[in-house]
């Protein structure tokens, strides 16, 4: 069911606990969402909410307790392990605050590797890392290993490397986190113009409000619920 009516996304009423000790600490409690195609979301919460539980949730790295993840009208809790990560794989992609990205590779091999994985030939994969790095500003940084890039630039070949498989959904926790100011801006204006351009459904975690009230809604945790939030200034 991948066409353009059907949510790329939908959590309903999704539950996770952990046990801690001798108590049980209930981090989601009847969480709902839905993320439509081309629609940008900040998820604005205080640490320890659960906001990086959501996230893994919505990208199939956990299971809920009871609730449905629904990831392109298909109920992901149907799915086994071989399925969930197809659907990681090819609708769904990722990036952090810390960009993870592989050390003993170019910039440009770090967005061909997930592509070939996925199936795509070396020179498809290729052009297609060229294109997404050349359109965040990095033409002349495609040979260089992360070590040599700034913090900027690898968090721009990180979210090139989520986007490389052109996936339905992309999740955010703290893109621009460890960034300053300046920098942050210049990331976070490329991953929104990228983002509205191939049509993605986004949900990004920040504690920026200055970039939140850029994205198309704002949603918080609380006691477990996903409530939207409508800017002082609005």
């Amino acid at each position: 069911m991948n066409d353009h009516t059907t949510p790329p996304l939908q959590l309903e009423q999704v539950s996770r606990s952990y046990r801690s000790g001798e108590e049980t600490l209930r981090v989601l409690d009847g969480a709902d969402l839905v993320l439509h195609p081309g629609e940008i979301v900040a998820l604005v919460a205080p640490s320890g909410t659960g906001k990086s539980t959501l996230l893994h949730l919505a990208g199939l790295l956990e299971h809920p307790d009871a609730g449905r993840v629904v990831i392109d009208g298909v109920d992901a809790g149907r799915l086994n392990d071989a399925q969930r990560t197809e659907i990681r794989r090819d609708r769904i992609g990722f990036v952090y605050q810390f960009h993870h990205l592989l050390a003993e590779f170019t910039a440009r091999e770090n967005v061909i590797l997930p592509q070939m994985i996925a199936g795509v030939s070396r020179r498809h994969a290729r052009a297609r890392a060229d294109e997404l790095l050349g359109a965040f500003g990095l033409s002349h940084r495609l040979d260089h290993l992360p070590g040599k890039l700034s913090g900027g630039e690898k968090q721009r070949v990180a979210i090139a490397r989520a986007l490389a498989n052109r996936p339905r959904i992309l999740l955010a926790d703290e893109p621009t986190g460890n960034l300053d100011v300046q920098t942050s801006d210049t990331v976070f204006d490329a991953l929104i113009a990228m983002v509205r351009d191939h049509g993605v459904a986004a949900l990004i975690a920040t504690h920026n409000m200055d970039l939140a009230v850029r994205m198309d809604r704002i949603v918080t945790l609380r006691d477990g619920r996903l409530l939207e939030v409508v800017p002082t200034d609005a």
